[in-house]
Parts: structure tokens; sequence; C-alpha cells
């Protein structure tokens, strides 16, 4: 029954990420397509904005594969854990419910990544798992990248409110004067 299990939430979770980056990556789904999600990543500061929104959207159609397969395992819930810490970061300001475009979806999907990766994928999946060393570079390389990202888009976010702290004095003191 437990295998079962794994099968169900893997497909349905790795087939909703394949989705969700196949959105980004061609529009497919009525999903923006890429100009459009390089677009929006630039005015949230992580430049170039068609190049990580290239890297999000195939972490999520390749980490959805991945995990969906069961194929390389861990290797589909690492990518999609990554990418979900830099996307659960991206809404932290609109507060927790994605009602309000919060956290809420990418932090659910960080929470599932974790809890496949930490469970395995079962007996019913496809392909080989990755050797522990492998998986510990994986690990490495993708804790590094996603911390590159969340850096960048911490930077950019800071200047961002800096810069509208700025254009509000200048308002004020244009105000003041006249």
């Amino acid at each position: 029954m437990r295998h079962v299990g794994l099968l169900v939430a893997r497909v349905v979770f790795g087939c909703y990420l394949c989705v969700h980056g196949a959105q980004k990556l061609f529009g497919w789904f009525e999903g923006a397509g890429l100009d459009a999600t390089g677009a929006g990543f630039e005015k949230m500061g992580m430049r170039p904005g068609k190049l990580m929104g290239a890297v999000a959207g195939a972490s999520e159609l390749g980490g959805g594969l991945l995990t969906a397969t069961g194929i390389a395992d861990p290797l589909g819930p690492l990518i999609i854990a990554g990418t979900m810490t830099v996307a659960s970061s991206t809404h932290r300001k609109k507060g927790p419910l994605a009602k309000n475009g919060g956290f809420e979806l990418p932090l659910t999907n960080l929470a599932m990544a974790i809890a496949l990766m930490s469970a395995g994928p079962g007996a019913l999946r496809l392909g080989p798992h990755l050797s522990k060393s492998f998986t510990r570079k994986a690990l490495l390389a993708g804790t590094v990248m996603a911390g590159a990202s969340l850096t960048q888009l911490l930077l950019a976010s800071a200047k961002q409110e800096q810069l509208a702290a700025s254009e509000n004095v200048a308002a004020t003191d244009a105000a003041a004067a006249s």
C-alpha cells in the first residue's frame, strides 16, 4: 500500500510541476511563455530575467518529470525543493495565502518535495536511484544555485525598497518646496 501511495503522490505532484514548467517555458496550458516569464523575473530583480525564467521553468519541468517517474531519485524532488525555496521567497511579502499572491503554494510544493525526497520513490518507479556520492554532489550544487538565486532576489528587493523610499522623500521634498 505504501508503494501505491508514493506512486500516486509522485505522479500527481510531478505532473503538476511539469505543467507549471511548461507554462513558463512554452506558454502551454494557458501559461505566459518564456518572454513574459522573463519580463516578470526582470521586474523582481532576477537578471537576466529570461535566463532565470528558463532555469526556473526547466527545473519545474525536469524536476517534475524525474519525480513523477522516480528516475534518478532523489534528483527530481531535490531540484523542485531548490526551485520552491526561491519561489517561496519571491512571494513572501504578499503573506502566507495564495489568495493574496502569497507563498502558500510554493511552500506546500517545497514541503511535498522534501517529503518525497525523504520517503524515496517506492518500488513502483522507473530507472535506478542516484548513488549516494552523486546525490551529495547534486545537493551541494542545488544548495549553491538556490542560495545564489535567493541572494540575487533579496538584494534586488532591498534595492527596489531603497529606490521607492528615495522617490517618496523626493516627492515629499518637492511638495514641501511648492
